[in-house]
């Protein structure tokens, strides 16, 4: 919600369009929108269509000078960006070109991009294709996460709006053509898609460290998925590290995990196709989250309650 709390601090802001209330928690109850409940507090009005096009009345009537839109998941018709004088602005979580899409943050974890960014562009009919009108580098930590990497790029995405509006107001902005700052082949490698099950799924054969991105790139939701051999189901893993050499001091039988094959779970690390993971937190079905240390025991305490039930 930063760019919203920025865009009404800086403009008259007179309408926000949000997703539309959906079920949530156990109750199935419908729940707003963090960015309905947000505007709320702002007084300022919402609509919550299925379809943009069920609006574009009410956009049209709105007659507003410029458009801002963040994160909002569904592509705009041209009809609806062609109604703002100024044009529509859109934050994006990446330097375009590249990382265009709809995972841009996911994408560049998985992929270990340390140099990202955020681009404020003028939207066109294109998937992130318009020209930028302002971009800022901001470096991605090692061990950064989804959850964290989307409130710093948040944060920043705010201030780079608030930027933006204050250079069309001047008229003191420039359009650059993305063209002018990358190649399309290097944008088409780079093109992201919604997440599917399939890309939850960890690929133990990986190196340790494509491994640990995955599970940084999907934490803390939806949550990187790996079913171990004799567990009745699959776990959550949520934070991960590459083993390290002072890793292997105390009670660590190094000779026991060399000879593991890649995805087997032995004292709460996972053989790799390159190395070693320590699993730092995952959390089990039905239970709460644990270190892959306390799991090992847990599941070691089960066989030996199932041992003495069968005995």
């Amino acid at each position: 919600m930063p760019a919203l709390r920025t865009f009404a601090d800086r403009v008259s802001c007179t309408l926000v369009v949000t997703q539309p209330d959906r079920p949530a928690g156990r109750g199935h109850k419908l729940q707003p929108t963090p960015v309905k409940v947000a505007a709320r507090e702002l007084g300022i009005p919402t609509v919550e269509p299925e379809r943009l096009r069920d609006i574009l009345v009410v956009l049209a009537a709105a007659h507003a000078d410029v458009f801002a839109v963040a994160s909002y998941g569904k592509i705009v018709p041209q009809a609806i960006l062609d109604l703002p004088r100024l044009g529509a602005l859109n934050v994006h979580p990446s330097i375009l070109p590249l990382y265009r899409g709809a995972t841009p943050l996911q994408s560049q974890l998985r992929d270990g991009v340390a140099d990202g960014g955020v681009s404020i562009i003028v939207m066109d009919a294109g998937m992130d294709t318009g020209d930028v009108v302002l971009a800022e580098r901001s470096a991605i930590g090692l061990h950064e996460t989804y959850g964290q990497l989307h409130d710093r790029y948040a944060a920043l995405g705010a201030e780079l709006l608030a930027r933006a509006l204050s250079d069309i107001a001047s008229g003191r902005h420039r359009h650059v053509p993305q063209a002018l700052l990358g190649s399309e082949a290097e944008a088409a490698r780079t093109l992201t898609r919604p997440l599917t099950k399939a890309d939850l799924e960890i690929d133990w054969q990986a190196p340790a460290r494509a491994v640990v991105d995955r599970i940084r790139s999907l934490s803390p939701a939806p949550g990187a998925r790996a079913q171990f051999a004799g567990d009745d189901a699959p776990v959550k893993i949520l934070a991960a590290r590459v083993l390290e050499p002072q890793d292997l001091r105390g009670n660590v039988d190094s000779v026991r995990l060399a000879a593991l094959e890649p995805g087997s779970f032995s004292g709460g690390f996972v053989a790799t196709g390159s190395g070693f993971v320590v699993l730092e937190k995952i959390v089990p079905a039905g239970r709460g989250a644990m270190t892959g240390e306390a799991y090992a025991r847990s599941r070691g305490e089960r066989i030996k309650r199932d041992m003495v039930s069968t005995s």
